[in-house]
């Protein structure tokens, strides 16, 4: 008896691009295409009624996203299989992708060969990595985190006032405190943040987004 073919679907919103990967399907015996989806929730609806074993998923797509789409099929239908395929490598899609569950990141510019044999290896449960998403992830991994100032709400709101300039005496008639309270805070954030100025403080803060400018 010979083995079941595996059964595809694809999933992008460009017909041209559904139609080049069917192309691509045609030439192995073991593949088969089942369906094609042009959106995240007509793949949805498509995968509960064909039931494909590997979905080729496109990630950039409008309203339901690849990685949206990713994380609802394999929490509707946790047995099919997932590969992200798509022209774009950077560290968050590559992130966003396998954490909602696909089992393989590709690239759009793949050969049919190693197309065929991500899917096969997705069917099989093991994963499948672009070398360009593999870099990615290993360039996330390394990345030194993002400093840490852990100011309290009320320094960040002195902090927000200093930015805009105001004094200390302005500052404690706009939160209601006194002048040393106020001093007290500034001296605390300029330590926090390791600055020895409002104006070095307003800088940084500025750089690295610590307060919401209107």
């Amino acid at each position: 008896m010979e083995n079941k073919p595996i059964r595809v679907m694809i999933v992008d919103d460009h017909a041209v691009v559904r139609s080049g990967l069917a192309t691509f399907l045609l030439v192995f015996d073991d593949l088969e295409l089942v369906a094609e989806a042009g959106s995240g929730a007509e793949a949805l609806r498509l995968c509960r009624e064909k039931r494909p074993d590997v979905v080729l998923m496109d990630l950039l797509m409008p309203e339901m996203d690849g990685a949206a789409t990713t994380r609802a099929i394999k929490e509707q239908c946790p047995d099919i299989q997932v590969v992200a395929l798509t022209s774009f490598r950077e560290e968050e899609l590559v992130q966003g992708a396998l954490q909602a569950g696909a089992i393989g990141y590709l690239l759009k510019n793949v050969s049919a060969d190693e197309l065929a044999n991500a899917i096969r290896a997705a069917h099989a449960g093991r994963p499948t990595l672009a070398p360009e998403a593999t870099a990615a992830l290993i360039h996330a991994a390394t990345r030194p985190p993002e400093q840490q100032y852990d100011l309290t709400p009320r320094e960040l709101e002195v902090l927000a006032l200093v930015v805009q300039g105001l004094n200390n005496g302005e500052i404690a008639e706009k939160l209601v405190v006194s002048q040393s309270t106020v001093k007290f805070h500034v001296s605390s954030i300029l330590s926090k943040l390791g600055v020895g100025s409002r104006t070095e403080a307003t800088a940084l803060a500025v750089q690295h987004g610590l307060i919401q400018q209107s």
